[in-house]
């Protein structure tokens, strides 16, 4: 029996390089580069045809999902703040999957962006199957009393009231069969102190998501979440102190944090006909980060 690949060794271990990055962070900047899956990821045309939208697909998991969407059969809206050399090339990586980008920056804790979104996909591509709550904001303090009370409205904001907006916004558009996939995080179960107000909202997302899948199923739109657990991503980088980077996901229990690329197959799994008896679930993939039961 041919053996698989040690899930310890499937990725960059660390320690890795110290850095540091000015929020909102770029992949392009980040040693080492994330896998997004560029070069291993194989689609077998389970959304052909389909139109997602993305939310923070310039870089990390979202690229990840924007890039296996497209090799699924999908065209992508890709939908991010500000870094245009990274969402160029989620851009380019859906195109050479032979599938339609739109590229579209802005704030997504602005309502009428959130319209706007919804509004650019389905009158560039057409419909709207597929929506990818993904995109997040954190920061990283030693004590409550020392967060900004804009800091904490801007992470509610960037991290769940635009799951509210870009759902609200989404939902005329979704036939039966649709999917609303929204990105929770071990945090919401696991939380660490320093990261209260993230901590916050991933708990907020979870019971949105079980709220949400409980009102659309009968419409035929099936909501669910994934909570990763740590992953190498340019929002690492832009939070902790470079030591901080250099030791990240050393403590997991496969000893490294994920790569973009190991979540990406959940979103797919729950986007697809093979999930349409999955809802209002929560997809752990923490790499030994036990969810609750």
């Amino acid at each position: 029996m041919a053996q698989t690949e040690d899930p310890r060794r499937a990725g960059p271990e660390p320690p890795f390089p110290k850095q540091a990055q000015p929020a909102p962070g770029r992949e392009s900047e980040m040693e080492p580069h994330p896998d997004y899956g560029e070069e291993t990821y194989e689609g077998t045309a389970k959304l052909r045809d389909k139109v997602a939208l993305v939310t923070g697909a310039d870089s990390g998991i979202g690229r990840a999902v924007a890039l296996a969407f497209a090799r699924e059969g999908a065209d992508v809206l890709v939908s991010y703040l500000s870094e245009d050399d990274d969402a160029a090339e989620t851009v380019r990586v859906v195109e050479d999957a032979g599938r339609k980008a739109v590229a579209v920056p802005g704030d997504i804790g602005d309502e009428e962006h959130c319209k706007a979104l919804v509004e650019r996909a389905v009158d560039e591509l057409g419909r709207l199957d597929i929506l990818v709550n993904n995109a997040a904001t954190q920061g990283v303090h030693e004590s409550i009393t020392e967060i900004p009370s804009e800091e904490i409205e801007r992470v509610f904001r960037t991290n769940v009231l635009s799951f509210f907006w870009l759902s609200r916004a989404a939902i005329p558009h979704l036939e039966p069969g649709s999917s609303i996939i929204n990105t929770t995080s071990i945090q919401a179960y696991d939380p660490s102190p320093t990261l209260i107000h993230y901590a916050a909202t991933k708990g907020a997302i979870s019971t949105f998501t079980k709220a949400l899948a409980k009102e659309l199923v009968e419409q035929g739109i099936r909501v669910n979440a994934v909570a990763p657990g740590p992953v190498w991503t340019p929002l690492i980088a832009m939070s902790f102190e470079p030591e901080e980077v250099a030791e990240f996901g050393q403590d997991n229990p496969l000893g490294r944090p994920a790569q973009p690329a190991e979540l990406a197959p959940a979103y797919v799994f729950l986007a697809s006909d093979e999930a349409r008896f999955v809802v209002g679930e929560v997809i752990g993939v923490t790499g030994g980060l036990l969810l609750p039961s």
